[in-house]
C-alpha cells in the first residue's frame, strides 16, 4: 500500500509547483499556451511512446473490450439523466463525459503495477489506448459541444493530433515496428515532458478556482457517477464475464480512477468551464485517496 501512497503523492508535488507559479505570476503566465503546445506537440510524444515501448498484443483484446463496453454503457445512462438535469450546454457537456475520462495512464499504470505486479502492464497499456481514443472522440466532442455546433464538433475531433498520432504508432506496432534506442529516447523526453506539463496545467487551472461558485448538483453527479454508479456497473457486468481475476481486476481499477487531467486540456482548448473540470479532477483525486482502499477490497468479489 506504501507504493500505491508513493504514486498519487508524487503526482501531486507536480500540481503544486503549478499552482505556486501561477500564484507568483498570475497573468504573466498564459495557460491557454500551454495547453496548446502541451496537446498538439507534446501529446504526439506521449501517444508514441505509449503505444510504442512494447508490442502490442492483439491477444489482450479481452480486457480493452470489457473497458470499453462499460463505459459505452455508462455513457448510454449518462445521456439520458445528464439531459433531464442540466440545462446549459457547457455544463451539460461536463456531465455527460467528465466521469467517463479517468486517469488510466499517470496513475493507472503505476497502482495496477502496485497491486498487480509488472504482469499488468500489457493490460494497462491496451486499456490505456481505449481511453485515448475515448479522450479524443467522445471527449473532444462534449466539451466542444459546450462551445460549437455538432457539425464543427465533428470537426474539432479530426483536428486534434493525437487521435491520428494514436492510430499510426498502432499501427506500426501491429506491424511489429521497433524503434530504436535513440527514438525511444527522444519520444521518452516529450512523454515525460507532456506528463509533467498536464500536472503543471492542472495546478495552474486550480489557482484561482472557487468550489462555492461551482454548481453543487454538476459536482454531486458527476462524483456519484464517477465513484457509485460507474463501479457498480462495473461490477456487475464484470462479475458477470468469463475473464481472468487478474484481467477483471485491471480493468475494475482502471474505471476507478479519479478524474483524468486530460479533461483539464481538452475544455480549457474549447472553452468549456475548465475550472470548473479542474475543481471536479481536484475533488474526485482527493476523494480517490481513500476510495482506492475501498476498491482493492471489492476486487476478492470479483
Amino acid at each position: 500500500m506504501s507504493s500505491i501512497i508513493f504514486s498519487i503523492l508524487s503526482i501531486y508535488v507536480f500540481i503544486v509547483i503549478g499552482f505556486i507559479a501561477k500564484m507568483s505570476f498570475k497573468e504573466q503566465i498564459n495557460d491557454r499556451t500551454i495547453t496548446l503546445i502541451n496537446v498538439y506537440f507534446l501529446q504526439v510524444f506521449l501517444t508514441f511512446w505509449g503505444l510504442l515501448i512494447r508490442p502490442v498484443d492483439m491477444s489482450l483484446i479481452y480486457a480493452p473490450s470489457a473497458y470499453f463496453l462499460v463505459v459505452i454503457i455508462a455513457m448510454a445512462i449518462s445521456s439520458f439523466f445528464a439531459f433531464k438535469l442540466f440545462k446549459d450546454k457547457k455544463e451539460h457537456s461536463i456531465a455527460m463525459v467528465a466521469a467517463m475520462i479517468g486517469n488510466t495512464s499517470n496513475l493507472g499504470i503505476p497502482l495496477n503495477i502496485s497491486i498487480f505486479g509488472e504482469e499488468s502492464i500489457p493490460y494497462t497499456t491496451i486499456v490505456n489506448l481505449v481511453n485515448i481514443f475515448i479522450v479524443y472522440s467522445f471527449g473532444v466532442y462534449y466539451y466542444s459541444r459546450g462551445s460549437f455546433d455538432i457539425k464543427t464538433s465533428f470537426k474539432n475531433i479530426l483536428k486534434l493530433p493525437l487521435l491520428w498520432a494514436a492510430i499510426t504508432a498502432l499501427i506500426l506496432s501491429i506491424n511489429g515496428y521497433k524503434p530504436s534506442p535513440e527514438v525511444m529516447k527522444m519520444l521518452m523526453m516529450g512523454a515525460y515532458a507532456s506528463i509533467t506539463m498536464q500536472l503543471f496545467l492542472f495546478g495552474i487551472y486550480l489557482y484561482g478556482t472557487k468550489l462555492r461558485e461551482i454548481s453543487k448538483k454538476l459536482v454531486m453527479w458527476v462524483l456519484t457517477f464517477k465513484f457509485i454508479i460507474l463501479p457498480l456497473l462495473a461490477f456487475i457486468i464484470l462479475r458477470n464475464l468469463d475473464l481472468e481475476p487478474m484481467v477483471k481486476g485491471i480493468v475494475f481499477i482502471e474505471l476507478l480512477m479519479p478524474l483524468a487531467v486530460a479533461n483539464v486540456n481538452i475544455s480549457s482548448l474549447y472553452d468549456c468551464k475548465p475550472k470548473v473540470v479542474t475543481a471536479l479532477v481536484f475533488i474526485s483525486s482527493i476523494l480517490f485517496l481513500g476510495i482506492i482502499f475501498i476498491g482493492v477490497k471489492i476486487l476478492n468479489y470479483l
